[in-house]
């Protein structure tokens, strides 16, 4: 609550009697620092008042003919600098009024000849700090030369003879300097300036040379580049936060103060959550980003760029042969990561997928290794240039002959000139240096196909115990053995089924020479505000083809009725009917790939957008070294198994509930050197594998857990009977769902497109929430949300901000604690002692009891103001009040008399002690007189 303390500074007597015109709105206030009486008032208008708060009156007043922008006092109070609107700086002494004693023009041509200066951009704020050892520093942002069109926003930093000028990225807001002794009056000795931008915060350093920047460890934006996709992975391992900042913290930044970063303050919050959590983001530029989530923090442990393997354009002229997106060819479109093996896989927009490795020391890579691979769809007149028997292992009746197709990538059109064999990217062919972190290990592009684009990448998956990768998109899957660097699976989705094939097909419409350019992940058309959410790659409106989900084309957005509704147009283009059934979803995992399995094997599970899920048996190599000479065998299964709406997750209980992650293969350094001692125990290592081991009985059931755009289902196998089945929607889909784990217990997440948030609990698919979150109103959200462990789950709320929402309980009562508090509560501290001889000489700060100008005390209301005091109304309020009166003047009389009598007590104890000093003074006087006469050698 504030309360008015009466003192009023009327403009009209602050500027001159002779003036008429009203100087404008007030643009500064400060006190003098050694005087805290003298009140410095800046107008608009290009004056400036000396006002004495004691006597109430105009000491000086400054009068310049360009408008006022801010004023900085010089710390002795002695002069004061004011910048303004054409550009120039006015420095002032504060007792002679008449005209500044200096006249500075930082960006324009200086005064010759008593002309006046050319005017330039106004200086939206200056100060002025002094230094011990040095000339002070005048610091200011704006005031450029109008001839700099299209120039960045700058800030000027003038030190003696020297002017840097540095530019920012976004318009500045507002900026402060930063001294060594704020509350000394000798120097202020300045060694930071902070920068308030509009979307960034940046500290400069004022000791270094060349003024560089402090690295800020606080993410104010993740959007350097926009953010195209982002996966969420709580309770990671613990050593792999430190693993990621060590190699983050190495990466060279060039420019940077060495310094440690000068702002400080706040304390974190300390709740019982403290397990590892990490956001994974995908960028337009190509650029993946590492962050440390774990509580409420969110903190940049480690960039990496894929754009490094392959060639880039000299020139605007030599663009990359994608023609396929017409900007940000390297746009990360999908991430699958494996936090125990640190494998990471990465799909991009021009249909290439990116297998690395983490390793703690530098490489450099002679020659990155490289498989292309030709993904063909067609129903009529399949196009198999080499094809080649693999053996099928020993399985059911329905086990089948996978074809192998080696295409060799020779030449870049074929004889009538229509383009074959060719990527979309080139590949680096100098040597690759690499530094600690993720090295890249292999690059897989798809390729154009006789005149077609290759599509772009739906699904995909890695795993690390069996050395795989797999991928799929409308036209087909592909698996690659990345260890042997060879293909092992290149199938369309039609050879999945063999003769079990569900559907019937028609043939496709004659083949395009081109395509249009462009993919989205969906035809989801974003809202109007598509300029300002520009998630260039892969939703640019620049792209028109669409990678969508075949028979049913994607939802379109209505906006103006924020729903989805379905269309069973083409699902390329209006005049293309074909029906392409894309590969929507895929999981590794070892389990019972047939009803008359009796152990688990390593297998791969194949889901559709037709809603189809089929079973690939992979017969791997035993041990290391086979690993590395044998090949990897893949043959179907048979098992085919259906479900309403394209499917999106896949996962695996045990007999008990409890969700069975992928085999993988524990971290080692891959560059490290090996001894003997590491060879004899990389024999022996198998990869960890938390699914029911082959010589495990068929009493140990597993359930298989199925999530697709409509429905649920749970399978127990081997039987592969349905003992659960829950419809999650009717009148909408589901855009996301993730099985995790959660209080010691297993649950399926559900994000849908009319906003609704659910969970079934698992394998019963019992329905534990359903809530109305969030409207969909634009595609970024759908792209990127995404559930995690723990009911945790994230999506990007706009370009530049990251939302996220917890449906745990134990987090919404903890979450209190483990809110921070951005202060840190200090005492303030003492004002400095006055010096003797400044307070001799006047030099020193004059103090000011500020308590009887301003406080409860101080002035009275304006004669024309008059205040009313309601009181009670009627006769008897009247008596009441008068009552009132009449008792208040009894106690004042009594009062009276008691300090009267108390009054005569104390005149008594007076006239007492004035007898007492008469008399020792009489005593005194007598002994002074005995001893006067006497010798020294009387004594």
């Amino acid at each position: 609550m504030f309360t008015l303390s009466g003192y009023v500074i009327m403009w009209n007597k602050a500027i001159e009697l002779s003036s008429k015109s009203h100087p404008g709105p007030v643009v500064h206030i400060s006190d003098n620092p050694m005087d805290e009486g003298k009140l410095l008032i800046g107008y608009e208008s290009g004056t400036v008042v000396l006002w004495d708060l004691k006597s109430k009156k105009a000491d000086y007043r400054y009068t310049y003919d360009e408008a006022i922008h801010s004023v900085a006092w010089h710390h002795e109070g002695k002069q004061f600098i004011c910048s303004h609107s054409d550009g120039t700086l006015t420095i002032w002494n504060v007792r002679s009024p008449a005209k500044p004693i200096q006249t500075i023009v930082p960006h324009g041509k200086q005064i010759k000849d008593g002309k006046k200066p050319e005017p330039c951009k106004p200086i939206l704020k200056v100060e002025y700090k002094t230094t011990k050892n040095g000339e002070p520093f005048i610091i200011l942002s704006g005031g450029l030369a109008y001839d700099t069109a299209g120039r960045r926003p700058c800030l000027t930093v003038m030190h003696g003879k020297s002017t840097a000028v540095l530019e920012m990225d976004y318009q500045i807001v507002d900026f402060l300097t930063l001294c060594e002794t704020p509350y000394s009056n000798d120097f202020q000795e300045p060694y930071a300036v902070v920068v308030l931008l509009e979307q960034d915060l940046v500290v400069i350093d004022l000791a270094q040379n060349g003024y560089p920047i402090f690295e800020n460890p606080y993410p104010l934006s993740i959007h350097e580049s926009p953010v195209t996709c982002c996966e969420y992975f709580a309770d990671c391992p613990e050593d792999l936060i430190p693993a990621l900042y060590f190699v983050g913290n190495r990466q060279k930044r060039q420019g940077y103060s060495k310094k440690e970063w000068p702002v400080s303050g706040g304390n974190w919050g300390v709740g019982t959550q403290s397990y590892p959590e990490i956001i994974i983001t995908g960028h337009a530029d190509g650029s993946i980003k590492f962050w440390d989530a774990s509580a409420i923090t969110l903190q940049m442990l480690y960039k990496l760029k894929t754009a490094k393997v392959f060639e880039k354009s000299r020139n605007k002229e030599d663009k990359p042969s994608t023609d396929i997106v017409d900007e940000d060819p390297y746009a990360i479109q999908m991430i699958s990561w494996c936090p125990e093996s640190r494998i990471l896989c990465v799909a991009g927009v021009s249909a290439h997928v990116i297998i690395y490795r983490f390793s703690k020391q530098e490489v450099t890579t002679d020659v990155i290794p490289m498989l292309e691979v030709r993904l063909l769809y067609e129903i009529n007149d399949l196009e198999s240039p080499d094809i080649e028997q693999v053996p099928t292992p020993s399985g059911g009746p329905n086990s089948q002959p996978i074809v192998l197709q080696s295409h060799p990538s020779t030449s870049s059109s074929s004889s009538d000139g229509i383009r074959d064999n060719v990527p979309c990217l080139k590949v680096r062919s100098t040597p690759l240096k690499q530094s600690a972190g993720y090295q890249v290990e292999l690059v897989i592009q798809l390729v154009w196909v006789s005149g077609e684009p290759p599509q772009q990448i739906t699904s995909l998956a890695v795993n690390s115990a069996y050395g795989l990768v797999v991928f799929g998109n409308c036209n087909g899957i592909a698996m690659v053995d990345y260890i042997q660097k060879t293909i092992l699976l290149n199938l369309g989705t039609i050879e999945l089924y063999g003769s079990n094939d569900p559907y019937q097909r028609q043939p496709r419409s004659p083949r395009k020479t081109r395509q249009p350019s462009g993919a989205g992940l969906c035809d989801i058309n974003e809202s109007t505000t598509a300029s300002d959410d520009r998630c260039k790659s892969p939703t640019s409106a620049k792209m028109s083809r669409k990678l969508s989900l075949p028979t049913e084309l994607k939802p379109e957005l209505d906006v103006r009725d924020n729903s989805f509704s379905r269309s069973r147009s083409s699902s390329v283009t209006s005049i293309d009917k074909d029906s392409r059934e894309a590969i929507s979803a895929l999981h590794f995992c070892e389990t019972f790939t047939r009803k008359p399995d009796t152990s688990t094997s390593p297998c791969l599970w194949v889901g559709t957008t037709l809603g189809t899920v089929l079973v690939i048996v992979l017969n791997l190599p035993p041990g290391r070294d086979q690993r590395l000479l044998q090949p990897v065998i893949v043959s179907p299964s048979g098992t085919i198994l259906r479900l309403k709406g394209a499917i999106l997750r896949m996962a695996f209980l045990d007999s008990l509930g409890a969700i069975i992650p992928p085999a993988y293969e524990a971290w080692r350094e891959p560059n490290a050197p090996e001894d003997k001692d590491d060879k004899e125990r990389l024999k022996k290592r198998r990869p960890v594998s938390v699914s029911p081991s082959s010589s495990q009985e068929i009493s140990e059931n597993q359930y298989a857990v199925i999530c697709s755009e409509k429905q649920a289902k749970v399978i127990s196998l081997p039987s592969q009977n349905c003992i659960y089945k829950h419809n999650i929607t009717e009148t909408s889909f589901v855009l996301r769902g993730d099985i995790v784990s959660m209080s010691n217990s297993t649950c399926l997440a559900c994000f849908c497109a009319n906003g609704h948030i659910m969970t079934f609990s698992l394998p019963s698919l019992r329905p534990l929430l359903d809530v109305n979150y969030l409207p969909l109103t634009n595609m970024r959200i759908a792209r990127t949300f995404c559930f995690t462990n723990n009911g945790q789950a994230l999506y990007l709320v706009s370009p530049t901000e990251i939302q996220r929402i917890t449906y745990s309980q134990e987090t919404c009562e903890n979450l209190q604690e483990m809110l921070g508090e951005m202060f840190t509560p200090v005492e303030t501290p003492e004002a400095p002692n006055r010096g003797f001889f400044k307070g001799l000489f006047g030099g020193g700060a004059q103090s000011l009891d500020r308590e009887d100008l301003f406080g409860e005390t101080s002035g009275r209301p304006r004669p024309t103001v008059v205040t009313h005091i309601p009181g009670p109304g009627g006769l008897e309020g009247v008596k009441g009040a008068a009552t009132g009166v009449g008792a208040e003047l009894a106690r004042a009389r009594w009062a009276l008399d008691e300090r009267g009598q108390k009054l005569g007590e104390l005149e008594d104890r007076t006239a007492a002690m004035l007898t007492s000093a008469d008399s020792f003074s009489k005593h005194a006087h007598e002994m002074m007189l005995k001893y006067k006469e006497k010798k020294w050698y009387q004594f």
